[in-house]
């Protein structure tokens, strides 16, 4: 009687794990049309804890922060220098594969300039600043996803995940 009910349990349990490895079809990320660069503030910017050798203070403006039907976390990040001059940029991080994309630039007069063809880079890319970086572990990406904009916003302020 033993037997029969080892040798059940031993079928059911193979008959699951045949069933645990079929494939699933995932379907393809699209991105959607990213909304044409926002006006942006230079002040009430939430900051972004960056590295002590970074002379920059950056931040995010809330207004323009959305979280798209795509996953893509969409901002402007606002950078000031010693100086006093600010530039802008307005970028989509997507959390899922830790990636960035700029959109458009803005310097000291405020003016948009859009990124020709903008591309999708690794957060942890050697680049001069590794402001996007920061953005995603203080708040924007949670696990490698993103939540909606009011959770999002949140994050940021709390600054829950500091930049080390």
């Amino acid at each position: 009687m033993q037997i029969k009910r080892f040798a059940g349990l031993c079928f059911a349990l193979a008959g699951a794990c045949a069933v645990a490895q079929t494939p699933v079809d995932v379907p393809q990320w699209t991105e959607e049309n990213a909304a044409p660069p926002p006006a942006y503030a230079r002040d009430g910017l939430i900051p972004i804890e960056m590295p002590y050798y970074v002379s920059l203070k950056i931040g995010i403006d809330p207004a323009t922060l959305t979280v798209g039907s795509d996953g893509v976390v969409r901002y402007v990040v606002v950078m000031r220098n010693a100086t006093g001059s600010t530039n802008a940029a307005y970028e989509g991080i997507l959390c899922t594969t830790g990636q960035v994309k700029t959109y458009a630039r803005a310097g000291t007069n405020g003016t948009w300039v859009a990124i020709k063809q903008p591309e999708w880079r690794d957060l942890t890319d050697n680049l001069p600043s590794r402001h996007a970086y920061a953005i995603s572990q203080q708040g924007a990406c949670d696990a490698r996803s993103s939540s909606n904009r009011e959770k999002t916003l949140l994050a940021l302020k709390r600054g829950r995940q500091p930049y080390d």
